[in-house]
C-alpha cells in the first residue's frame, strides 16, 4: 500500500483531537458519531501492523485493506471540508478569527450534511471491522520508535567519481575492473575489422554491483586517456526515445542550440556531436535491447570512430543477446564470504572504530545473516543499515537473524528479503515516507526540504506543528542511515539522494494497487489499472511535440491525492483541474501550467503546489480561499512577476520558494504568513517609506531564509525591522546583493559601500544559525556582528560561504570563536590577502591549549581569490582546497594537513609553498605543459617540490577533444611508485607518439 494504514490512522486521530479541542462535534449534532469514529479507528489500529505484514502476499487481506484505506481517505476529506467551511464562514464574520462552532450553529444544513456523512462512514467502518475477524489478525506490539537522530557528516570533498567507498570491497571488483578496462582498450588487429563499434555486457541480478563496477571502469584513468568522449546513460525500465537521445547529446557535449522537436533532428545532432570521435558509451540498467537497436545504434554506428565501445549493464542475458553483444558476457559474481563480512562491518561500524571488537565478537551471527543476503552487496548494505540501528548485542543480532520476514512466501522473485526486513523495522510514518520517495522520477533532483514539505502535506509527518520540519529531516536522515537512500556525492549535508533500483522496485511493488508510476509517455500508459483506483500518479515525459502527454488523458483519475508530472503536457482549451477534487499534492516541473492556473482554486484540499520551471505567469487572485496550503514552490517560474495580494492570508503556509522566478516585489500583508518555516528567494525592495524587509519582522518561525536584492535597501532602519535576531529557529541564512553578482563588477561609490555596510550591520542572525552565505556584498568591511567581539554569538555556525566580495580586504577577525565551524568557502573575494590569523586567539602564545581542539574537522576552500598571498596558522586544518589563486606564495603553520587540492591551469611551475607543507595526499589539476615537466620524475625541476608528499595524483585535460583529466602522473613515496601516461615529448596540444600512450610509461 502506498499509504501505511497505521500512519494514516494516527493522522486521522490527530485531526479528531483537533476537532475535539474546538468541541465541534457538539454542534454537528452527532457527538456520539464522532466519538464512535475515534474509537473504531483505535480498535482497527491495533491490527494494522499485522495486516500490513500480510498484505504483501495475501490477496484477501489486500482487498480488505483497500476498503479500509478508502474509508480513511473519505474521513480525511470530510473533516477537511468541515474545517474549510468553518474558515470561510469565519472570514465573513465580524470576529477577529474564525470559529467553527458558530459556523455550525448558523449553518444547520451544512452540519446535517456533515453529520450524515460521518454516520455513513461509521457504518462502513463497522462492516470493515466485522470482516477483519475472518483474518484472525493478531495485536502485534507497537512499532519501536526508530526516529532517533542520525548525525550527518559534512561532505565537502571534490568528487571525481560517483563511487560509494563503503560499498566497494574486495580484490574481486578491482580484478574485474582491470580485466574489463583491458578488454575495452585492447587493439584487436584480426577480428572485427568490419566493426567501428563493439558492444560488451556486464550481466547480473539486481543489487549485485553492476553499476558500481561500470562506474569504476568509466572513471578509470586508462579509459579517460583512450577515448575522446565518454557518455554515461542510465536507461532504466521505462525509457523515452527522445529523453535518451537528449541525454546522449548532453553527454557528448553536442549542440544545445540545435532543433530538438523531432526524433530525426535529435539523431542528426547526436551524429554531429560524435562524428569521428573514439567514444565509450555506457548504457546502465538496460531492460530492453531496443534502447540500443532502435534508438542509439542508428545515429551512432556509422558516426563513431573505429575502436569505439559500448558497455551495457543488464539483469538479463536476453537483452545482451538482443544487442548482439560480444561473448562471453561478464557475469558479476556474488560476494565471497570474507568480502561480505568486511562490507557488513563497514556499514555497522562506520567511523566508530571503537565498535570493531564488538562486531568481530558477533562474527558467527553476522556470517549467518550474510548467508541470507545471498552474496548481494546491496542486501548486505541494507542489512548493515538495519543493524546500525540496533545495539551491538548478540540478542539483538539474533532477533534479526531469526526474523520471520526471511521466510515470507509468495513474495515476487525480484524483490529482496533484506530490503523487506529493513522496511518492516521502520515505524509506520517512516514507512510512508519511504514508499512516497519511490514516486519521485529517477534522474530528477529533489532537494530534501522539498521532499519534507511533500511528506508534511501528505500527512506522513504530523503531530506538534512546531516541529514538523525537524521531524521530517530526522525521517530523511533515518532512511539514509539505513541505506534505503543513497546521498548524492559532493553535496554538503546530504541535501539530495538517489534510491537504488532494487530498493525502488520493492517500494513500487508495495504501492502497486494505488500508485501509477510511468516515466515515459506511450498510448494507453495510464490504463494499466482502473483509473478511479489510482491515488498517486507520477509521470515523467520528455517527448517530441507530436507525442506530448495529453492533459485530458489524466482526467479519469478522479481519486488522485498526489500528482507528479515532469516534462511537457499538452493542455487544450477547456482543460482544468476540476477532475481532481481530492488532490493534496500537485508537483509539475519543466512543463506547461499557465492555462490551468485559474482553476487552482477548485482544489479545496490542496496543501502542496510546486510549479518549478513551468510557464506559469499568474496565480489566482482568490488564492486566499485555499486555506490548507502548506507549501508553494515557484522556483524558476521566470514568467511569473507578481504574487496575489491575498497570499498573506494563507495562515498554514510553511514553505515558499521564489528563487529564479520573475518576482521582484511582494505585496504588503505578507507578514501574515506567521507559520512560514522556509522562505527562499525573498526580494528586498523599497516603495517610498516602506520596505519589504518589514514584512519579515513577525515571521519568527523561519528556519531557512534566503534574501536577495539587498542593494535596493536604502536605509539601515529598514533592515532593523526584519528582526532577524529574534528568529530563534533560524538555522540557514543566505544574504545576497544581486547588482554585482556574476563577476562583472560595476564601480561602486564609497557612499553606496557605506550604505550596504550599515544595512548588513542590522541583519545580525540569531545564535542558533548553522549555515550562513554572504554573496555579492560590496562593502569594504564585513558586518560588525562578524567581528571578534560579536561573532561569539554564532557558536552553532557550521558552514560559512563568502562569495563575490569585490571590496572586502579582511575575513572576520574572530573565526577562532566558532567552535562548530566545519566548512569555510571563500570565493571571488578579490581583496582578501591572507587566511589564517582570524583563527588565532589573542595572546594565543600564552594559552596554546585553547587551540588544540578548535577546527579539528575544518575544511577550507579558497577559489578565484586573485589577491590572496598567504594561508597560515591553522594547526588543526586537515583538508584544504585551492582553486586559481595566482598570488598565493605562503602556506605555513598547517601541521595537521592531510589532503591538499590544487587546481590552476595557468601556472607554469608548481608553487614553491608545496615544500613548506607535508600533506599525505596532493590532488593536482594543471595544464599539459606543467604535467609534462612533472612526468620527468626525478629529473624534473618540479621534483623537489612534491617528492616529500606521500601520494600525488596530477592531471591535465585534453582540451582539443574535451576530455577531462586524460593525462596523469601518479606518484607514491613509500613504497616508491611513479606512473604516467604522458611523454616528456608532449606539446601544448597534448599530441605525442601513439606507442607511448598505449604503453602507459612507467618510471621507477
Amino acid at each position: 500500500m502506498a499509504v501505511v494504514l497505521d500512519a494514516l490512522a494516527s493522522y486521522l486521530q490527530d485531526m479528531l483531537l483537533e476537532m475535539a479541542k474546538e468541541e465541534v462535534h457538539l454542534f454537528l449534532g452527532v457527538p456520539d458519531e464522532i466519538k464512535k469514529m475515534g474509537m473504531k479507528l483505535g480498535d482497527l489500529k491495533r491490527f494494522l501492523a499485522d495486516a500490513d505484514k500480510r498484505n504483501i502476499s495475501d490477496e484477501s487481506v489486500k482487498s480488505w485493506m483497500r476498503e479500509l484505506r478508502n474509508a480513511m481517505y473519505d474521513a480525511t476529506n470530510i473533516l477537511d471540508l468541515c474545517q474549510l467551511k468553518a474558515m470561510e464562514r469565519g472570514r465573513s464574520c465580524d470576529m477577529g478569527c474564525f470559529n467553527p462552532l458558530l459556523f455550525c450553529m448558523r449553518n444547520p444544513l451544512h452540519a446535517h450534511d456533515i453529520g450524515n456523512r460521518i454516520k455513513s462512514l461509521n457504518e462502513r467502518l463497522d462492516d470493515i471491522e466485522k470482516r477483519s475477524k475472518t483474518f484472525n489478525f493478531i495485536n502485534l506490539a507497537s512499532y519501536e520508535d526508530n526516529t532517533k537522530k542520525v548525525e550527518s557528516s559534512l561532505r565537502a570533498r571534490r568528487e571525481t567519481t560517483g563511487g560509494d567507498e563503503l560499498g566497494v570491497v574486495g580484490e574481486k571488483i578491482e580484478e574485474d575492473t582491470r580485466n574489463l578496462v583491458d578488454l575495452l582498450t585492447k587493439k584487436d588487429k584480426n577480428a572485427h575489422e568490419h566493426k567501428n563499434v563493439m558492444v560488451y555486457a556486464i550481466v547480473g541480478v539486481g543489487g549485485i554491483g553492476k553499476t558500481t563496477l561500470a562506474k569504476k571502469i568509466f572513471n578509470h584513468d586508462s579509459i579517460k586517456q583512450e577515448f575522446q568522449k565518454r557518455i554515461w546513460l542510465s536507461v532504466n525500465q521505462e525509457f523515452s526515445d527522445v529523453d535518451l537521445l537528449e541525454r546522449a547529446i548532453t553527454g557528448a557535449e553536442g549542440n544545445h542550440q540545435a532543433p530538438r522537436n523531432t526524433k530525426d533532428t535529435l539523431e542528426q545532432t547526436l551524429k554531429e556531436a560524435v562524428e569521428g570521435c573514439k567514444t565509450l558509451l555506457v548504457m546502465d540498467d538496460v531492460w530492453d535491447h531496443h534502447a540500443w537497436e532502435k534508438v542509439l545504434e542508428p545515429p551512432l554506428i556509422n558516426s563513431l570512430a573505429r575502436g569505439s565501445r559500448v558497455l551495457v549493464t543488464t539483469r538479463h542475458d536476453t537483452v545482451a543477446r538482443g544487442m548482439i553483444v560480444e561473448v562471453p558476457y561478464h557475469h558479476v559474481d556474488k560476494l565471497e564470504e570474507e568480502d561480505a563480512c568486511s562490507l557488513l562491518k563497514k556499514q555497522v561500524v562506520g567511523n566508530e572504530n571503537n565498535d570493531e571488537p564488538k562486531v568481530d565478537a558477533l562474527k558467527d551471527i553476522g556470517t549467518s545473516i550474510i548467508a541470507k543476503c545471498d552474496g548481494l552487496p546491496l542486501a548486505v548494505k541494507v542489512i548493515g543499515g538495519l543493524l546500525r540501528q540496533k545495539n551491538i548485542r548478540r540478542s539483538d543480532w539474533k532477533n534479526v537473524l531469526n526474523d520471520s520476514t526471511w521466510s515470507v512466501s509468495q513474495m515476487p522473485e525480484e524483490l529482496n528479503y533484506a530490503v523487506y526486513l529493513s522496511y518492516q523495522d521502520l515505524n509506520p510514518e517512516l514507512k510512508s515516507c519511504f514508499l512516497h520517495y519511490a514516486l519521485l522520477p529517477k534522474n530528477t533532483v529533489f532537494w530534501y526540504d522539498r521532499i519534507v514539505a511533500m511528506w508534511i502535506s501528505e500527512g506522513f509527518v504530523h503531530g506538534n506543528s512546531q516541529d514538523l520540519e525537524v521531524l521530517g529531516k530526522e525521517y530523511y536522515d533515518q532512511l539514509i542511515a539505513r541505506n534505503l537512500l543513497e546521498p548524492v556525492q559532493g553535496n554538503i549535508d546530504q541535501t539530495a539522494c538517489n534510491m537504488h533500483d532494487v530498493v525502488r522496485s520493492f517500494a513500487q511493488y508495495l504501492t502497486r494497487d494505488e500508485a501509477l508510476i510511468a516515466h515515459k509517455t506511450e498510448p494507453g500508459h495510464t490504463n494499466n489499472i482502473n483509473p478511479q483506483n489510482v491515488i498517486r500518479l507520477s509521470l515523467k515525459s520528455k517527448e517530441s511535440e507530436s507525442n506530448e502527454l495529453e492533459w485530458s488523458s489524466l482526467q479519469a483519475h478522479i481519486s488522485l491525492r498526489t500528482l507528479i508530472l515532469v516534462g511537457e503536457t499538452k493542455i487544450n482549451p477547456g482543460d482544468s483541474l476540476s477532475s481532481f477534487p481530492c488532490l493534496r499534492t500537485l508537483h509539475i516541473e519543466d512543463g506547461n501550467f499557465d492555462a490551468l492556473s485559474e482553476s487552482l482554486v477548485q482544489l479545496k484540499h490542496l496543501r502542496y503546489l510546486c510549479l518549478d520551471a513551468t510557464n506559469t505567469s499568474r496565480l489566482p487572485e482568490k488564492i486566499d480561499m485555499m486555506q490548507f496550503f502548506q507549501c508553494i514552490d515557484l522556483s524558476n517560474c521566470g514568467s511569473l512577476t507578481k504574487l496575489p495580494v491575498g497570499i498573506g492570508k494563507l495562515r498554514q503556509l510553511r514553505y515558499l520558494s521564489l528563487i529564479g522566478s520573475g518576482i521582484n516585489n511582494i505585496p504588503r500583508g505578507f507578514s501574515g504568513l506567521t507559520n512560514l518555516r522556509v522562505l527562499r528567494g525573498f526580494p528586498a525592495h523599497v516603495e517610498g517609506d516602506w520596505c519589504s524587509l518589514e514584512e519579515l519582522g513577525p515571521l519568527n518561525q523561519l528556519m531557512r531564509l534566503r534574501i536577495h536584492g539587498l542593494e535596493n535597501v536604502s536605509s539601515s532602519s529598514f533592515a532593523i525591522k526584519a528582526r532577524l535576531g529574534e528568529k530563534v529557529c533560524l538555522s540557514y541564512l543566505w544574504l545576497q546583493c544581486t547588482s554585482s553578482s556574476g563577476g562583472a563588477h560595476r564601480l561602486v561609490k564609497q557612499e553606496e559601500q557605506q550604505q550596504i555596510e550599515k544595512v548588513f550591520d542590522e541583519l545580525c542572525p540569531p545564535p542558533c544559525l548553522e549555515n550562513l552565505t554572504i554573496e555579492g556584498y560590496f562593502g569594504q568591511r564585513l558586518p560588525r556582528w562578524m567581528t571578534s567581539t560579536a561573532i561569539v554569538c554564532l557558536g552553532c555556525l557550521r558552514i560559512l560561504f563568502m562569495e563575490d566580495l569585490p571590496y572586502c580586504t579582511e575575513l572576520p577577525d574572530g573565526l577562532f570563536q566558532l567552535p562548530s565551524l566545519e566548512f569555510l568557502q571563500i570565493k571571488s573575494a578579490l581583496g582578501i590577502k591572507r587566511v589564517g590569523p582570524e583563527f588565532l586567539l589573542p595572546h594565543h602564545h600564552e594559552h596554546p591549549s585553547a587551540l588544540e581542539n578548535f577546527g579539528s574537522d575544518l575544511k577550507i576552500e579558497v577559489s578565484r581569490c586573485h589577491g590572496l598571498e598567504r594561508i597560515s596558522n591553522l594547526p588543526n586544518l586537515k583538508n584544504l582546497y585551492i582553486f586559481p589563486c595566482p598570488k598565493l606564495k605562503v602556506l605555513e603553520g598547517l601541521p595537521a594537513l592531510q589532503k591538499l587540492w590544487l587546481e590552476d591551469y595557468d601556472m607554469e611551475t608548481l608553487p614553491g609553498y608545496l615544500q613548506d607543507v607535508k600533506p599525505r595526499h596532493l590532488d593536482l589539476d594543471c595544464d599539459v605543459l606543467l604535467l609534462t615537466s612533472i612526468a620527468k620524475g626525478k629529473s624534473s625541476p618540479e621534483w623537489d617540490k612534491f617528492s616529500h608528499i606521500k601520494q600525488v595524483n596530477a592531471y591535465a585535460d585534453d582540451d582539443d577533444n574535451n576530455i577531462e583529466r586524460k593525462w596523469y602522473v601518479k606518484y607514491t613515496r613509500d613504497p616508491f611508485s611513479f606512473k604516467t601516461n604522458i611523454s616528456p615529448s608532449v606539446d601544448a596540444s597534448g599530441d605525442e607518439i601513439e606507442e607511448v600512450l598505449l604503453d602507459k610509461v612507467e618510471q621507477v
